[in-house]
């Protein structure tokens, strides 16, 4: 049974339309200390080299300290069809997408290349190590692992962290946190 209240609570963060939680400081991998030039993802949000930026954190201030590591974005845009309202998105090159709302954080997705995109970054990985290209037996490990029954998006799987994703061809090809704006 609780793996099953587990999912439902992964399923309503990341679902389209979650609103962000608080997260103590203390408790979140994203305060632990990476390199300079790196960038952990989590739950809560993400951090780039010393630097934590929880849901809720300015767009100006996320976007900048990216660009240190990731070079200048690569494209801007909104999306105005997502049941959360509408989500402006940015793009870096290596995969990472950060959605705002009203100028705050409220969400991520990393994701393999697309026919044309730049490779992957190999300074992004989620926090505690996992990238993309993971095997599934490497994901599946995670605590709190659990498959999205039903899923109309493909294989889906939650990790207790409050990090989603997806499996394609046995191997992590996206993870994300906080608002989507998928379509189901």
């Amino acid at each position: 049974m609780r793996p099953a209240i587990l999912a439902g609570a992964m399923l309503a963060l990341a679902a389209c339309g979650s609103e962000p939680e608080e997260a103590s400081l203390e408790e979140t991998p994203a305060r632990q200390a990476i390199e300079a030039n790196a960038v952990r993802l989590s739950g809560e949000g993400l951090a780039v080299g010393g630097e934590a930026f929880f849901f809720n954190a300015g767009r100006n201030e996320v976007e900048t300290a990216l660009a240190k590591v990731l070079g200048e974005p690569s494209r801007s845009d909104t999306n105005t069809e997502c049941g959360a309202g509408p989500i402006d998105f940015t793009d870096f090159d290596g995969g990472l997408t950060l959605h705002f709302q009203e100028a705050a954080l409220v969400g991520w997705n990393w994701h393999l290349p697309y026919e044309g995109d730049a490779p992957t970054a190999e300074n992004v990985a989620l926090a505690g190590g996992e990238t993309l290209g993971a095997s599934r037996a490497s994901v599946e490990g995670r605590e709190g692992f659990v498959l999205v029954e039903g899923s109309t998006l493909g294989e889906e799987f939650v990790l207790a962290s409050g990090v989603g994703g997806f499996i394609e061809e046995g191997e992590v090809a996206m993870l994300h946190a906080g608002t989507q704006c998928f379509l189901r």
